[in-house]
């Protein structure tokens, strides 16, 4: 299972015009379910980002998490992170987990965020989204945890 963190101080996810979720400075967490991901593996990868000290202290140094600044988690289905470039100009898919695992595991995750976090948002899993956000620092971090 990977992840792709960015760090925001605001973002927020459309479907068709319409906010399905927001979030103020916190993580945009653009998830993909693999093949042979397990519920434990979405679970070392929830614990890993929000311990993940990547949040600016008073002294400027990236020293805090995500629950040290009580930020908001906004959790979207990204599929595309399993993409395979190496060979030609179309990216493959293989490694993707198959639609309705990586529904179970999404949806796993997000339960089990919602459970040890107080601000979780979501996209919506296979919906064609607008994902709108201020990347703070910039900061992105790719995360893989097998």
């Amino acid at each position: 299972m990977q992840a792709l963190l960015q760090r925001v101080k605001d973002a927020r996810v459309e479907i068709d015009g319409h906010t399905v979720g927001s979030i103020a400075q916190g993580l945009l967490v653009l998830m993909c379910a693999e093949r042979g991901d397990t519920d434990d593996i979405a679970q070392r990868l929830l614990a890993k980002l929000l311990k993940l000290r990547i949040f600016s202290d008073e002294a400027g140094k990236m020293n805090l998490s995500v629950q040290d600044v009580q930020g908001g988690l906004l959790v979207v289905s990204q599929f595309t992170l399993a993409a395979d470039t190496r060979s030609g100009t179309r990216p493959g898919f293989a490694a993707a987990a198959l639609p309705d695992e990586a529904r179970r595991l999404y949806d796993h995750f997000v339960l089990l965020a919602q459970a040890a976090h107080p601000i979780v948002q979501t996209g919506q899993f296979g919906a064609d989204m607008q994902v709108h956000l201020v990347n703070d620092g910039p900061v992105t971090i790719p995360l893989v945890v097998r």
